[in-house]
């Protein structure tokens, strides 16, 4: 986790990536088990416990930041102190519910990059079983309003 904590903004209990466990060129693997205790569970649904799709979407979104920023460490200028701003949401496909205690890969990888914005793939699984595809895109900036560092 302190990894990640150092790659990232996102911190508990916004934070839907446990572990980093592979990362090759323009790809990266990341893991995450959905905990019984996290409190979004008692408002959806009680007594049937379902993740929400768009906390998933988000583990998937955490991930593309984690790619983006250890493809960016080497980059002259690194991060800029900004942080990964997500810019565009497609083809969002839901297969499988994914329930408490359910331990999820997720699998980015970046297609381009144009004009700063960063185009990523994504998915997640339940073991062998695909839990979503989304493709989406990222810019990594300062946001407006933000103070300087």
């Amino acid at each position: 986790m302190h990894e990640i904590e150092q790659l990232i903004p996102h911190r508990p209990p916004f934070l839907f990536v446990d572990a980093i466990v592979s990362h090759e060129g323009e790809t990266l693997v990341a893991r995450r088990t959905w905990r019984a205790e996290e409190d979004f569970y008692r408002g959806h649904y009680p007594g049937a416990p379902i993740t929400p799709g768009v906390l998933l979407c988000e583990a998937v979104f955490q991930a593309g930041a984690l790619l983006m920023a250890r493809l960016m460490q080497g980059e002259a200028g690194g991060q800029g102190g900004g942080v990964p701003l997500l810019t565009k949401v497609s083809d969002v496909r839901f297969r499988l519910p994914v329930y408490p205690g359910d331990t999820t890969t997720i699998e980015v990888r970046r297609k381009e990059t144009v004009g700063g914005f960063h185009f990523i793939s994504g998915s997640m699984r339940n073991g062998d079983r695909r839990v979503l595809n989304v493709e989406f895109s990222v810019a990594w900036k300062r946001p407006e309003g933000a103070p300087a560092s």
